[in-house]
């Protein structure tokens, strides 16, 4: 399990992928170190409404897992995907995403 806290940047639309699946995107924008980052996040199934009681600006805490997954194109190719699946949110405080202080990762 991970934590990151910072700012929403990016609300996306649910969308869904078949019949069985859907899934919604958000940004997060972490601030902690010199350069700030604009994370990616999904939400899946029953947790996509998760992010609706958040506005763009907000400062949340992210818990989630990191996933991961081979494709292989129709030559034959492997690649590998990662994503970031969120599934608990909270809201932050302003001082922690500005300041750099709070532990904004946990391993």
């Amino acid at each position: 399990m991970f934590k990151l806290t910072g700012q929403i940047k990016v609300k996306k639309e649910t969308e869904v992928v078949s019949e069985k699946f859907s899934k919604r995107e958000f940004v997060l924008t972490d601030s902690s170190s010199m350069y700030p980052q604009d994370i990616s996040f999904q939400l899946t199934q029953d947790k996509c409404g998760l992010i609706d009681a958040f506005e763009v600006g907000a400062t949340i805490e992210v818990s989630f897992n990191l996933r991961g997954r081979e494709w292989v194109n129709p030559q034959g190719e492997s690649k590998y995907f990662n994503s970031l699946e969120a599934w608990r949110l909270e809201a932050g405080s302003e001082n922690e995403a500005q300041s750099g202080e709070a532990d904004d990762l946990h391993f």
